[in-house]
């Protein structure tokens, strides 16, 4: 297990799914858990911090997906805002403007409605909140218009 941790990041849940899957008892698992914390292989908010870095600057996720991944492993309200505060703001925004610039014109839909869903949909999976989408969007069809 300590192999499986020093691979890359992990959060107890991962590992605690690793050891269900080996068929590792209860008892062997909780003291591995313990071993794994206190050598320091396992740190949530080492992982959440991580997580939230590499689905940002790889995937270009916004900060309500991140957020809800995060929560789905049972990661600590704690270790998330400390996970959220790894993404500086200004890099938040250059990657929303950036993807947000790219797919409102790789849409080549006609129909102004349907281009507006297309957009919002697709930042809004992305994670990104939904002011700053639709701000995006009236914004962008502005200057189209113009």
């Amino acid at each position: 297990m300590e192999a499986y941790c020093a691979y890359q990041e992990r959060c107890h849940e991962e590992v605690i799914e690793k050891m269900r899957a080996m068929a590792v008892s209860r008892e062997d698992s909780s003291e591995i858990i313990v071993h794994l914390i206190a050598h320091n292989f396992l740190n949530e908010e080492r992982f959440a911090q991580s997580f939230a870095r590499g689905k940002h600057r790889i995937k270009k996720w916004g900060k309500t997906r991140i957020v809800n991944e995060l929560k789905l492993r049972n990661i600590s309200q704690y270790n998330i805002n400390s996970a959220l505060k790894e993404i500086a703001d200004d890099e938040y925004e250059l990657t929303f403007d950036t993807i947000s610039l790219k797919h409102w014109h790789s849409i080549t839909e006609k129909n102004s409605q349907k281009k507006r869903k297309k957009f919002c949909d697709f930042l809004l999976r992305k994670g990104f909140e939904s002011q700053l989408v639709y701000q995006k969007m009236k914004e962008l069809e502005h200057n189209e218009i113009l």
